[in-house]
């Protein structure tokens, strides 16, 4: 089992995720693509870095929307897992928004 992030640790990793923030204990993302397929594509991308990592996300997705919560369910909070997927989603969003 991974293991939690300190408060300090997970605000000094989130200044490099600008585009994340903590939300009812989980890593929270919306973003807002061109449409849906590169809503999709990004969904798609990610999907494939969740199962190599086995770490998987909460998601949804309307047309070109989508949400996006991590968080290590086993640990019970957050921990490497949630930051290692959240690079892989904002690597993801960056190639489809360009």
């Amino acid at each position: 089992m991974a293991d939690l992030l300190s408060s300090d640790e997970l605000a000094r990793r989130l200044a490099e995720l600008p585009d994340w923030a903590v939300v009812d204990g989980k890593l929270h993302r919306e973003v807002v693509l061109d449409d849906f397929a590169a809503a999709f594509a990004v969904m798609t991308e990610v999907a494939i870095w969740a199962e190599k990592l086995d770490h998987h996300p909460e998601w949804s997705n309307v047309y070109n929307r989508v949400t996006i919560d991590l968080v290590t369910h086993d640990a019970g909070g957050l921990t490497e897992l949630d930051l290692q997927l959240a690079a892989r989603v904002d690597h993801a969003v960056r190639t489809r928004l360009g």
